[in-house]
């Protein structure tokens, strides 16, 4: 049920078609955990917070720092040095104390990924490298819990759907292709967008309403202010859910 503070908060989206009072409420039941705590994270668990989900987990074992301040919103300055997952926890439980907050200061390796998602609805990829992408992917495959993709890269930002066993997965994009880990140019325009599709995403699929971006990975040039979006096909014989079987 929803408290009378939560009808008059969420009010706006409450009267979305489709949305009402039910969506508002699977929204309140919803546990989502962010991969990360950086320029992704912050516009995606600052609507997430806003519009009432649940719980959200953030993992991060970064600290705050100065270079950091041009597009991760959630970080200020006087949070330089701190934990990056303290500092994003504060902001939105000051931003939306009905939102349970849990900060996670690991790492994400092969050896806790799995337990990382255990028990959680959706898993929001806010990454910066291809390697835990795709540890995240398969974890949320065998679990089966959809996973939000998003990648920035200058003013050029990627975002993608997975469900799995019915749609293509990261794998089945990218084809274990990795890149070397380096600094990569970033401006904070980019994951402000991306971030807010991935957390329109999450939204939709909660809620139930709208067309997800499954089997389409959407490319957005910021520099020419244009959308493509490219046809995805699940690869049967993908290492990561091939076995899961499903349509295309």
């Amino acid at each position: 049920m929803l408290t009378t503070n939560e009808l008059e908060r969420y009010d706006r989206q409450i009267m979305i078609k489709g949305f009402g009072e039910e969506g508002q409420e699977k929204l309140k039941r919803a546990r989502v955990i962010i991969a990360g705590g950086g320029g992704l994270s912050s516009p995606s668990s600052i609507y997430l917070a806003a519009a009432g989900v649940g719980m959200i987990r953030i993992v991060d074992n970064d600290k705050v720092e100065l270079s950091n301040l041009n597009r991760q919103v959630l970080h200020w300055d006087k949070d330089i040095g701190r934990r990056k997952v303290d500092s994003a926890a504060e902001k939105l439980k000051k931003l939306n104390e009905g939102v349970e907050i849990e900060a996670i200061d690991e790492m994400i390796t092969e050896a806790n990924v799995s337990q990382l998602v255990a028990g959680f609805d959706l898993v929001v990829d806010a990454m910066d490298n291809l390697p835990t992408r795709y540890l995240l992917n398969k974890a949320a495959l065998e679990k089966d819990i959809p996973f939000f993709h998003g990648a920035v890269y200058g003013f050029e930002g990627r975002a993608m759907t997975i469900i799995p066993g019915k749609t293509a997965c990261l794998e089945c994009v990218y084809h274990g292709t990795t890149t070397p880990e380096e600094k990569f140019p970033v401006i904070g325009v980019t994951p402000a967008i991306i971030g807010c599709i991935q957390a329109a995403e999450v939204i939709k699929y909660i809620v139930g309403i709208g067309e997800l971006l499954t089997n389409r990975l959407l490319i957005c040039d910021g520099l020419n202010l244009k959308f493509t979006e490219l046809k995805v096909k699940k690869d049967p014989n993908c290492k990561h859910c091939g076995h899961l079987g499903g349509k295309e």
